[in-house]
Protein backbone atom coordinates (compact mmCIF):
# COMPACT_ATOMS: atom_id res chain seq x y z
CA UNK A 1 0.00 0.00 0.00
CA UNK A 2 1.56 3.06 -0.92
CA UNK A 3 1.31 5.96 2.11
CA UNK A 4 -0.06 9.08 0.92
CA UNK A 5 2.20 12.90 0.26
CA UNK A 6 1.77 15.27 2.52
CA UNK A 7 -0.25 18.25 1.86
CA UNK A 8 3.16 20.35 1.45
CA UNK A 9 4.53 17.71 -1.36
CA UNK A 10 1.13 18.14 -3.42
CA UNK A 11 2.09 22.37 -2.78
CA UNK A 12 5.50 21.53 -4.11
CA UNK A 13 4.55 19.38 -6.91
CA UNK A 14 1.86 21.82 -8.51
CA UNK A 15 4.21 25.21 -7.87
CA UNK A 16 5.98 25.29 -10.91
CA UNK A 17 9.56 25.09 -9.24
CA UNK A 18 8.72 27.41 -6.35
CA UNK A 19 6.40 30.16 -7.87
CA UNK A 20 3.19 29.24 -7.02
CA UNK A 21 1.28 32.53 -6.48
CA UNK A 22 3.83 34.68 -4.93
CA UNK A 23 4.08 37.28 -7.35
CA UNK A 24 0.23 37.64 -6.93
CA UNK A 25 0.22 37.44 -3.48
CA UNK A 26 2.81 40.44 -3.04
CA UNK A 27 0.78 42.70 -5.43
CA UNK A 28 -2.24 42.73 -3.20
CA UNK A 29 -2.54 45.48 -1.61
CA UNK A 30 -5.17 44.80 0.51
CA UNK A 31 -3.36 42.68 3.46
CA UNK A 32 -0.03 42.70 4.68
CA UNK A 33 -0.05 38.12 4.18
CA UNK A 34 0.61 36.33 1.43
CA UNK A 35 -1.70 32.96 1.70
CA UNK A 36 -0.53 29.96 3.47
CA UNK A 37 0.74 27.79 0.70
CA UNK A 38 2.29 30.56 -0.66
CA UNK A 39 4.28 31.60 2.85
CA UNK A 40 5.62 27.74 2.49
CA UNK A 41 7.09 27.85 -1.23
CA UNK A 42 8.27 31.53 0.02
CA UNK A 43 10.84 30.17 2.69
CA UNK A 44 12.54 28.60 -0.22
CA UNK A 45 13.31 32.34 -1.08
CA UNK A 46 14.83 33.27 2.18
CA UNK A 47 11.61 34.83 3.83
CA UNK A 48 9.38 33.68 6.61
CA UNK A 49 6.50 35.26 6.59
CA UNK A 50 6.07 36.39 10.37
CA UNK A 51 3.28 38.64 12.91
CA UNK A 52 4.25 40.34 15.78
CA UNK A 53 2.92 38.47 18.87
CA UNK A 54 3.09 40.65 21.34
CA UNK A 55 0.39 42.48 19.42
CA UNK A 56 -1.74 39.21 18.55
CA UNK A 57 -4.37 39.68 21.08
CA UNK A 58 -4.89 43.91 21.14
CA UNK A 59 -5.47 43.63 17.10
CA UNK A 60 -7.57 40.97 17.48
CA UNK A 61 -9.72 43.15 19.84
CA UNK A 62 -9.31 46.00 17.35
CA UNK A 63 -10.26 43.20 14.95
CA UNK A 64 -7.14 44.08 12.66
CA UNK A 65 -5.56 41.17 10.94
CA UNK A 66 -2.13 40.50 12.61
CA UNK A 67 0.91 42.74 12.33
CA UNK A 68 2.13 40.99 8.96
CA UNK A 69 6.27 41.19 8.35
CA UNK A 70 8.34 39.40 6.79
CA UNK A 71 12.33 37.68 8.13
CA UNK A 72 14.29 37.54 5.61
CA UNK A 73 17.62 35.39 5.61
CA UNK A 74 20.73 35.66 3.09
CA UNK A 75 22.95 33.10 2.05
CA UNK A 76 26.83 33.47 2.97
CA UNK A 77 28.49 30.06 2.48
CA UNK A 78 30.84 30.32 4.78
CA UNK A 79 29.60 33.24 7.25
CA UNK A 80 31.96 35.79 4.36
CA UNK A 81 30.82 39.46 3.77
CA UNK A 82 33.10 41.99 2.32
CA UNK A 83 32.75 45.46 3.88
CA UNK A 84 30.69 46.80 0.48
CA UNK A 85 27.99 44.15 1.09
CA UNK A 86 28.57 44.94 5.24
CA UNK A 87 27.17 48.28 4.02
CA UNK A 88 24.48 47.32 1.95
CA UNK A 89 22.83 44.98 4.91
CA UNK A 90 23.28 47.87 7.20
CA UNK A 91 21.45 49.96 5.01
CA UNK A 92 18.65 47.52 4.06
CA UNK A 93 18.59 47.30 8.25
CA UNK A 94 17.93 50.39 8.80
CA UNK A 95 15.22 51.38 5.92
CA UNK A 96 13.69 48.40 5.45
CA UNK A 97 13.90 46.26 8.71
CA UNK A 98 13.30 47.05 11.99
CA UNK A 99 16.88 48.68 12.44
CA UNK A 100 18.74 45.78 13.63
CA UNK A 101 20.87 42.81 11.85
CA UNK A 102 21.28 39.08 13.18
CA UNK A 103 23.48 36.96 13.26
CA UNK A 104 22.31 33.38 12.94
CA UNK A 105 23.87 29.84 13.91
CA UNK A 106 24.48 28.89 10.49
CA UNK A 107 27.02 32.10 9.67
CA UNK A 108 24.28 34.44 7.83
CA UNK A 109 22.10 37.35 8.56
CA UNK A 110 18.62 37.58 9.27
CA UNK A 111 16.38 41.15 8.90
CA UNK A 112 13.33 41.38 10.69
CA UNK A 113 10.50 43.39 10.65
CA UNK A 114 10.05 44.08 6.62
CA UNK A 115 7.06 44.58 5.68
CA UNK A 116 5.64 43.17 2.51
CA UNK A 117 6.03 45.70 -0.18
CA UNK A 118 9.52 46.12 0.50
CA UNK A 119 10.07 42.84 0.71
CA UNK A 120 10.67 42.93 -3.18
CA UNK A 121 13.46 45.91 -3.04
CA UNK A 122 15.14 44.33 -0.36
CA UNK A 123 15.99 41.33 -1.83
CA UNK A 124 16.79 43.08 -5.26
CA UNK A 125 19.49 45.01 -3.27
CA UNK A 126 21.09 41.82 -1.40
CA UNK A 127 21.32 40.73 -5.23
CA UNK A 128 22.95 43.60 -6.32
CA UNK A 129 25.71 43.85 -3.16
CA UNK A 130 26.24 39.99 -5.13
CA UNK A 131 24.47 38.19 -2.05
CA UNK A 132 21.24 35.76 -2.78
CA UNK A 133 18.55 34.88 -0.12
CA UNK A 134 17.78 31.40 -2.52
CA UNK A 135 17.57 28.53 0.28
CA UNK A 136 18.16 29.94 2.95
CA UNK A 137 15.33 28.64 4.37
CA UNK A 138 13.14 25.58 2.63
CA UNK A 139 13.29 21.89 1.74
CA UNK A 140 16.81 22.14 0.03
CA UNK A 141 20.65 22.50 1.28
CA UNK A 142 20.88 25.37 3.29
CA UNK A 143 23.63 27.88 3.85
CA UNK A 144 26.82 25.72 3.91
CA UNK A 145 28.75 26.57 6.51
CA UNK A 146 32.69 26.13 7.77
CA UNK A 147 35.08 26.49 10.64
CA UNK A 148 34.92 30.48 10.08
CA UNK A 149 38.48 31.77 11.44
CA UNK A 150 41.30 31.37 8.69
CA UNK A 151 44.02 31.55 11.60
CA UNK A 152 45.89 27.92 11.06
CA UNK A 153 47.19 27.02 7.54
CA UNK A 154 46.53 27.55 3.96
CA UNK A 155 44.59 24.97 4.00
CA UNK A 156 41.49 26.62 6.46
CA UNK A 157 40.95 28.62 3.71
CA UNK A 158 40.74 25.69 1.01
CA UNK A 159 38.39 24.43 3.02
CA UNK A 160 36.46 27.46 3.20
CA UNK A 161 35.97 27.70 -0.72
CA UNK A 162 35.01 23.44 -0.73
CA UNK A 163 32.08 24.87 1.59
CA UNK A 164 31.67 27.73 -1.17
CA UNK A 165 31.63 25.13 -3.86
CA UNK A 166 29.17 23.10 -2.41
CA UNK A 167 26.99 25.98 -1.45
CA UNK A 168 27.06 26.83 -5.48
CA UNK A 169 26.70 23.24 -6.58
CA UNK A 170 23.78 21.99 -4.77
CA UNK A 171 21.83 25.20 -4.82
CA UNK A 172 17.83 25.32 -6.90
CA UNK A 173 18.18 26.26 -10.58
CA UNK A 174 14.52 27.28 -10.85
CA UNK A 175 14.52 31.16 -12.79
CA UNK A 176 11.34 31.85 -10.24
CA UNK A 177 13.36 33.49 -8.07
CA UNK A 178 14.83 36.10 -10.90
CA UNK A 179 11.64 36.36 -12.03
CA UNK A 180 9.97 36.96 -9.08
CA UNK A 181 12.45 39.21 -7.23
CA UNK A 182 14.39 40.70 -9.86
CA UNK A 183 12.32 41.00 -12.47
CA UNK A 184 13.77 38.54 -15.38
CA UNK A 185 12.42 37.57 -18.38
CA UNK A 186 9.63 34.46 -17.61
CA UNK A 187 10.77 30.86 -18.83
CA UNK A 188 9.44 29.81 -21.92
CA UNK A 189 9.02 25.77 -22.27
CA UNK A 190 10.11 23.03 -19.64
CA UNK A 191 11.96 24.05 -16.90
CA UNK A 192 13.79 21.07 -14.68
CA UNK A 193 15.63 21.12 -11.38
CA UNK A 194 18.42 18.56 -12.19
CA UNK A 195 19.37 17.44 -8.83
CA UNK A 196 16.10 18.54 -6.47
CA UNK A 197 13.32 17.49 -9.03
CA UNK A 198 9.93 19.06 -8.76
CA UNK A 199 9.51 18.67 -5.15
CA UNK A 200 13.36 19.01 -3.84
CA UNK A 201 13.85 17.52 -0.33
CA UNK A 202 11.59 16.24 1.75
CA UNK A 203 12.60 18.35 4.52
CA UNK A 204 15.84 20.95 4.90
CA UNK A 205 19.51 19.63 4.85
CA UNK A 206 22.05 21.21 6.78
CA UNK A 207 26.01 20.99 5.77
CA UNK A 208 28.71 22.20 7.67
CA UNK A 209 32.64 21.99 7.41
CA UNK A 210 35.26 21.61 10.39
CA UNK A 211 38.67 21.83 10.80
CA UNK A 212 39.83 19.95 14.06
CA UNK A 213 40.69 20.61 16.98
CA UNK A 214 38.16 23.12 16.74
CA UNK A 215 34.52 22.10 16.53
CA UNK A 216 32.90 25.81 16.38
CA UNK A 217 30.22 24.87 13.26
CA UNK A 218 28.77 21.64 15.71
CA UNK A 219 29.90 19.20 12.85
CA UNK A 220 28.04 16.65 13.92
CA UNK A 221 24.85 18.44 14.18
CA UNK A 222 24.55 18.41 10.20
CA UNK A 223 22.40 15.78 7.76
CA UNK A 224 26.26 16.23 6.14
CA UNK A 225 29.48 16.95 8.81
CA UNK A 226 32.74 17.17 7.30
CA UNK A 227 35.80 16.88 9.02
CA UNK A 228 39.15 18.01 7.72
CA UNK A 229 41.92 15.99 8.01
CA UNK A 230 44.84 18.32 7.41
CA UNK A 231 48.83 17.09 8.02
CA UNK A 232 51.39 19.55 8.04
CA UNK A 233 49.80 22.28 6.65
CA UNK A 234 47.76 20.39 3.46
CA UNK A 235 44.33 19.44 3.01
CA UNK A 236 44.46 15.12 2.73
CA UNK A 237 40.63 14.90 2.88
CA UNK A 238 37.32 14.91 4.71
CA UNK A 239 35.64 12.26 7.07
CA UNK A 240 32.24 12.12 6.41
CA UNK A 241 29.12 12.19 8.93
CA UNK A 242 25.67 11.71 7.90
CA UNK A 243 22.46 11.82 9.86
CA UNK A 244 22.80 14.91 12.66
CA UNK A 245 19.80 16.90 13.45
CA UNK A 246 18.83 19.24 16.45
CA UNK A 247 14.66 18.97 15.99
CA UNK A 248 12.16 17.46 18.27
CA UNK A 249 8.91 17.47 19.75
CA UNK A 250 7.56 17.69 23.17
CA UNK A 251 5.75 14.84 24.01
CA UNK A 252 6.35 12.98 21.11
CA UNK A 253 8.98 10.38 21.66
CA UNK A 254 9.37 8.77 17.54
CA UNK A 255 11.08 12.79 17.39
CA UNK A 256 14.65 13.61 18.80
CA UNK A 257 17.80 15.02 18.44
CA UNK A 258 20.71 12.81 16.78
CA UNK A 259 24.46 12.99 16.43
CA UNK A 260 25.91 12.08 13.11
CA UNK A 261 27.91 8.97 12.51
CA UNK A 262 31.19 8.94 11.18
CA UNK A 263 30.78 6.60 7.47
CA UNK A 264 34.52 7.15 5.63
CA UNK A 265 37.26 9.29 4.45
CA UNK A 266 36.97 10.82 0.98
CA UNK A 267 39.87 12.73 -1.30
CA UNK A 268 39.06 16.39 -1.77
CA UNK A 269 38.45 15.64 -5.23
CA UNK A 270 35.30 13.52 -4.16
CA UNK A 271 33.71 15.75 -2.39
CA UNK A 272 30.99 16.63 -4.59
CA UNK A 273 30.37 13.48 -5.95
CA UNK A 274 29.43 12.20 -2.32
CA UNK A 275 27.61 15.87 -0.96
CA UNK A 276 25.66 15.65 -4.18
CA UNK A 277 24.67 11.56 -3.40
CA UNK A 278 23.91 11.88 -0.04
CA UNK A 279 21.49 14.47 -0.84
CA UNK A 280 19.70 12.11 -3.55
CA UNK A 281 19.61 9.06 -1.52
CA UNK A 282 18.38 11.23 0.91
CA UNK A 283 15.86 13.02 -2.06
CA UNK A 284 14.58 9.04 -2.60
CA UNK A 285 14.81 7.90 0.32
CA UNK A 286 13.40 10.47 2.44
CA UNK A 287 9.69 10.47 4.53
CA UNK A 288 7.34 12.75 2.40
CA UNK A 289 4.17 11.61 4.17
CA UNK A 290 5.15 12.98 7.55
CA UNK A 291 7.22 16.17 7.51
CA UNK A 292 8.28 15.43 11.48
CA UNK A 293 10.53 12.40 10.34
CA UNK A 294 11.54 13.49 7.16
CA UNK A 295 15.09 14.52 8.14
CA UNK A 296 17.78 12.59 7.20
CA UNK A 297 18.25 11.33 10.73
CA UNK A 298 14.82 9.51 10.75
CA UNK A 299 15.77 8.08 7.07
CA UNK A 300 18.83 6.66 8.84
CA UNK A 301 17.17 4.95 11.57
CA UNK A 302 14.19 4.22 9.52
CA UNK A 303 16.15 2.31 6.93
CA UNK A 304 19.26 1.61 8.60
CA UNK A 305 22.99 3.01 8.28
CA UNK A 306 24.57 0.35 6.57
CA UNK A 307 22.20 0.06 4.18
CA UNK A 308 21.73 4.08 3.47
CA UNK A 309 25.96 3.52 3.35
CA UNK A 310 25.74 0.59 0.33
CA UNK A 311 22.99 2.32 -1.67
CA UNK A 312 25.67 5.78 -1.32
CA UNK A 313 28.21 3.55 -2.50
CA UNK A 314 26.67 2.12 -5.13
CA UNK A 315 25.40 5.51 -6.59
CA UNK A 316 29.38 6.81 -6.66
CA UNK A 317 30.75 4.11 -7.89
CA UNK A 318 33.52 3.61 -5.06
CA UNK A 319 33.65 2.75 -1.80
CA UNK A 320 34.71 5.41 0.71
CA UNK A 321 37.61 5.16 2.81
CA UNK A 322 38.12 4.09 6.55
CA UNK A 323 37.78 6.98 8.59
CA UNK A 324 40.81 9.17 9.80
CA UNK A 325 41.88 10.21 13.25
CA UNK A 326 40.33 13.16 14.25
CA UNK A 327 39.59 14.82 17.87
CA UNK A 328 38.05 17.78 18.66
CA UNK A 329 38.65 20.08 21.99
CA UNK A 330 36.17 22.95 21.78
CA UNK A 331 33.47 24.11 20.06
CA UNK A 332 33.15 27.64 21.26
CA UNK A 333 34.50 30.68 19.72
CA UNK A 334 38.28 32.20 20.61
CA UNK A 335 38.11 35.83 21.21
CA UNK A 336 40.16 38.56 20.82
CA UNK A 337 43.55 39.24 18.28
CA UNK A 338 44.86 35.93 16.99
CA UNK A 339 47.64 35.84 13.65
CA UNK A 340 47.22 33.96 10.90
CA UNK A 341 49.58 32.12 9.14
CA UNK A 342 50.15 34.88 6.70
CA UNK A 343 50.88 37.47 9.22
CA UNK A 344 47.47 39.04 9.21
CA UNK A 345 45.71 39.46 12.46
CA UNK A 346 41.65 38.30 12.98
CA UNK A 347 39.79 39.97 15.70
CA UNK A 348 36.57 37.52 16.87
CA UNK A 349 33.87 39.83 18.78
CA UNK A 350 31.23 38.62 21.07
CA UNK A 351 27.89 39.70 19.84
CA UNK A 352 25.18 38.51 22.21
CA UNK A 353 22.56 36.40 21.06
CA UNK A 354 24.04 37.76 17.27
CA UNK A 355 21.71 40.94 17.81
CA UNK A 356 23.41 44.29 15.97
CA UNK A 357 21.96 47.05 17.27
CA UNK A 358 22.11 50.03 18.77
CA UNK A 359 20.93 50.73 22.56
CA UNK A 360 22.68 52.65 25.23
CA UNK A 361 26.26 52.45 24.78
CA UNK A 362 26.64 49.51 23.31
CA UNK A 363 25.76 50.43 19.31
CA UNK A 364 26.88 47.55 17.67
CA UNK A 365 24.98 48.43 14.43
CA UNK A 366 26.65 51.50 14.11
CA UNK A 367 30.03 50.56 15.16
CA UNK A 368 30.29 47.78 12.96
CA UNK A 369 29.27 50.32 9.82
CA UNK A 370 32.48 52.25 11.31
CA UNK A 371 34.37 49.47 10.63
CA UNK A 372 33.13 48.42 7.32
CA UNK A 373 34.04 52.18 5.81
CA UNK A 374 37.63 51.49 7.15
CA UNK A 375 38.16 47.76 7.18
CA UNK A 376 40.30 46.56 3.98
CA UNK A 377 39.83 42.57 4.88
CA UNK A 378 36.73 40.79 5.54
CA UNK A 379 34.16 39.98 8.34
CA UNK A 380 33.05 36.11 8.74
CA UNK A 381 30.13 35.31 10.52
CA UNK A 382 30.74 32.18 13.09
CA UNK A 383 27.91 29.65 14.07
CA UNK A 384 27.97 30.42 17.98
CA UNK A 385 26.14 34.29 16.44
CA UNK A 386 29.68 35.89 16.87
CA UNK A 387 31.40 38.15 14.34
CA UNK A 388 35.59 37.74 13.23
CA UNK A 389 37.06 41.20 11.82
CA UNK A 390 39.27 39.08 9.66
CA UNK A 391 42.15 40.11 7.10
CA UNK A 392 43.56 42.96 9.04
CA UNK A 393 47.20 43.82 8.81
CA UNK A 394 49.37 44.52 11.40
CA UNK A 395 49.64 48.25 10.91
CA UNK A 396 46.01 48.87 11.44
CA UNK A 397 45.09 46.96 14.60
CA UNK A 398 44.64 50.16 16.99
CA UNK A 399 42.58 52.00 14.56
CA UNK A 400 40.45 48.85 14.57
CA UNK A 401 40.62 48.51 18.77
CA UNK A 402 39.63 52.16 18.83
CA UNK A 403 36.47 51.80 17.17
CA UNK A 404 35.89 48.45 18.33
CA UNK A 405 36.07 50.01 21.93
CA UNK A 406 34.61 53.44 21.42
CA UNK A 407 30.87 51.65 20.40
CA UNK A 408 30.79 49.14 23.13
CA UNK A 409 31.75 46.42 21.09
CA UNK A 410 34.91 45.43 23.19
CA UNK A 411 32.75 43.54 25.97
CA UNK A 412 34.64 40.12 24.92
CA UNK A 413 37.93 41.58 27.16
CA UNK A 414 35.83 41.31 30.23
CA UNK A 415 32.90 38.70 29.98
CA UNK A 416 32.97 35.89 32.43
CA UNK A 417 32.96 32.27 31.50
CA UNK A 418 29.23 31.82 31.03
CA UNK A 419 28.39 34.71 29.12
CA UNK A 420 31.25 33.88 26.37
CA UNK A 421 29.74 30.57 25.54
CA UNK A 422 25.85 31.43 25.29
CA UNK A 423 23.29 30.75 22.14
CA UNK A 424 19.94 31.66 21.97
CA UNK A 425 17.16 31.71 19.18
CA UNK A 426 14.87 34.43 18.27
CA UNK A 427 12.10 33.49 20.24
CA UNK A 428 9.45 35.84 20.77
CA UNK A 429 8.22 38.46 19.33
CA UNK A 430 8.27 36.38 15.81
CA UNK A 431 8.90 33.64 15.92
CA UNK A 432 5.95 31.34 14.89
CA UNK A 433 6.97 28.04 16.58
CA UNK A 434 8.54 29.99 19.96
CA UNK A 435 6.58 28.73 23.46
CA UNK A 436 9.22 30.83 25.23
CA UNK A 437 11.23 33.91 25.36
CA UNK A 438 14.74 33.14 24.52
CA UNK A 439 16.77 35.92 22.42
CA UNK A 440 14.84 38.77 25.40
CA UNK A 441 15.41 36.30 28.78
CA UNK A 442 18.83 35.17 27.86
CA UNK A 443 20.43 38.56 29.65
CA UNK A 444 18.49 38.52 32.43
CA UNK A 445 19.06 34.65 32.59
CA UNK A 446 22.87 35.20 32.38
CA UNK A 447 23.17 37.45 35.05
CA UNK A 448 21.34 35.23 37.91
CA UNK A 449 23.36 32.53 36.88
CA UNK A 450 26.59 34.21 36.82
CA UNK A 451 25.68 35.09 40.53
CA UNK A 452 25.36 31.82 41.38
CA UNK A 453 28.68 30.75 39.33
CA UNK A 454 30.47 33.05 41.20
CA UNK A 455 29.35 32.30 44.76
CA UNK A 456 30.59 29.14 44.02
CA UNK A 457 34.13 30.32 42.64
CA UNK A 458 33.26 29.36 39.00
CA UNK A 459 33.28 33.00 37.68
CA UNK A 460 35.56 31.92 34.65
CA UNK A 461 34.58 28.11 34.23
CA UNK A 462 33.82 27.88 30.41
CA UNK A 463 30.21 26.21 30.48
CA UNK A 464 27.86 25.91 26.74
CA UNK A 465 24.91 27.76 27.67
CA UNK A 466 22.20 26.98 24.79
CA UNK A 467 18.69 28.75 25.40
CA UNK A 468 15.87 27.56 22.99
CA UNK A 469 12.19 28.75 22.60
CA UNK A 470 10.64 25.57 21.51
CA UNK A 471 12.18 22.16 21.06
CA UNK A 472 12.84 22.74 17.30
CA UNK A 473 16.67 23.27 18.25
CA UNK A 474 17.83 26.14 16.31
CA UNK A 475 20.11 27.48 18.79
CA UNK A 476 21.37 23.70 19.10
CA UNK A 477 20.16 23.36 22.86
CA UNK A 478 20.80 19.78 22.87
CA UNK A 479 24.61 19.93 22.86
CA UNK A 480 24.55 22.51 25.53
CA UNK A 481 26.26 21.66 28.95
CA UNK A 482 23.14 23.93 30.25
CA UNK A 483 20.44 24.18 28.16
CA UNK A 484 16.41 25.55 28.71
CA UNK A 485 13.97 24.22 25.71
CA UNK A 486 10.67 26.32 25.95
CA UNK A 487 7.44 24.83 27.48
CA UNK A 488 5.50 27.24 27.70
CA UNK A 489 5.71 31.13 28.62
CA UNK A 490 8.51 31.30 31.84
CA UNK A 491 8.72 27.18 30.92
CA UNK A 492 11.28 25.04 29.97
CA UNK A 493 12.68 21.74 30.12
CA UNK A 494 16.08 22.10 31.71
CA UNK A 495 18.75 19.66 30.02
CA UNK A 496 22.27 18.74 31.32
CA UNK A 497 25.07 16.90 30.78
CA UNK A 498 26.81 17.51 27.05
CA UNK A 499 30.67 17.72 26.58
CA UNK A 500 32.66 20.97 25.30
CA UNK A 501 33.59 19.52 21.88
CA UNK A 502 30.22 19.47 20.84
CA UNK A 503 30.08 15.03 20.55
CA UNK A 504 27.32 14.43 23.35
CA UNK A 505 23.83 14.80 23.55
CA UNK A 506 22.62 16.07 26.95
CA UNK A 507 19.91 14.78 28.83
CA UNK A 508 16.47 16.05 30.58
CA UNK A 509 17.52 16.71 34.22
CA UNK A 510 13.94 18.47 35.09
CA UNK A 511 11.05 19.14 33.20
CA UNK A 512 8.50 22.03 32.99
CA UNK A 513 9.88 24.24 35.39
CA UNK A 514 9.84 27.89 35.94
CA UNK A 515 13.25 30.54 36.40
CA UNK A 516 13.18 29.86 40.30
CA UNK A 517 13.34 26.02 39.99
CA UNK A 518 15.69 26.46 37.28
CA UNK A 519 18.37 28.07 39.68
CA UNK A 520 17.14 25.66 42.43
CA UNK A 521 18.27 23.13 40.58
CA UNK A 522 21.65 24.40 39.08
CA UNK A 523 22.95 25.69 42.54
CA UNK A 524 23.65 22.64 44.23
CA UNK A 525 25.51 21.32 40.95
CA UNK A 526 27.27 24.55 40.86
CA UNK A 527 28.47 23.68 44.21
CA UNK A 528 29.85 20.04 43.81
CA UNK A 529 31.56 21.59 40.37
CA UNK A 530 33.14 23.64 42.09
CA UNK A 531 34.39 21.10 45.22
CA UNK A 532 34.87 18.16 43.47
CA UNK A 533 35.74 18.83 39.50
CA UNK A 534 39.82 17.21 37.99
CA UNK A 535 41.36 19.89 36.46
CA UNK A 536 40.63 21.07 33.15
CA UNK A 537 37.30 19.03 33.83
CA UNK A 538 33.96 20.22 32.09
CA UNK A 539 30.75 20.86 33.65
CA UNK A 540 29.25 18.28 31.48
CA UNK A 541 32.18 15.43 31.62
CA UNK A 542 31.86 16.08 35.52
CA UNK A 543 27.79 15.62 35.52
CA UNK A 544 28.70 12.30 34.30
CA UNK A 545 31.76 11.18 36.04
CA UNK A 546 29.81 12.12 39.32
CA UNK A 547 27.17 9.79 39.09
CA UNK A 548 24.93 13.07 38.64
CA UNK A 549 23.87 11.83 35.08
CA UNK A 550 23.66 8.50 33.88
CA UNK A 551 25.19 8.11 30.56
CA UNK A 552 22.50 7.48 28.18
CA UNK A 553 22.28 3.78 26.41
CA UNK A 554 21.87 5.15 23.28
CA UNK A 555 23.57 5.94 19.97
CA UNK A 556 21.90 8.94 19.76
CA UNK A 557 23.63 10.64 22.70
CA UNK A 558 27.83 10.69 20.98
CA UNK A 559 28.72 10.49 17.72
CA UNK A 560 29.93 7.12 16.25
CA UNK A 561 32.29 5.80 14.03
CA UNK A 562 30.97 3.33 11.76
CA UNK A 563 33.04 0.05 11.37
Amino acid sequence: MTTPLSDFEHTKAVSRFLRGGIAEGLADPITGAISEDDGKLLKFHGSYQQDDRDLRDERRRQKLEPAYSFMLRARLPGGVVTPAQWLVFDQIAREHANGTLRITTRQTFQWHGIIKRKLKPTIAAIHHALATTIAACGDVVRNVVSSANPVESPAHAITYAWAAKLSEDLAPKTRAYHEIWLDGEQLVGEEQEPLYGPTYLPRKFKIGLAIPPLNDVDVFAQDLGLIAIIEQGRLRGFNVAIGGGMGASHGDATTYPRLADVVGFVQPEQLSAVAEAVVTVQRDWGNRSERKHARLKYTLDHRGLEAFVTELQSRLGFALQPAQPFQFDHNGDRYGWIEGHDGLWHLTLQIESGRLADVGERRGLTGLRELAKVHSGDFRLTCNQNLIVANVAAADRARIDTIVAAHGLDGYRQQSGIRRHAVACVAMPTCGLAMAESERYLPNLLSKLQAALERHGLDEAPILLRLSGCPNGCSRPYLGEIALVGRGPGRYDLRLGADFSGQRLNQVYRENIDEAAILDALDPLFARYAAERAEGEGFGDFLLRSGILAPLPSRRIAATVLA
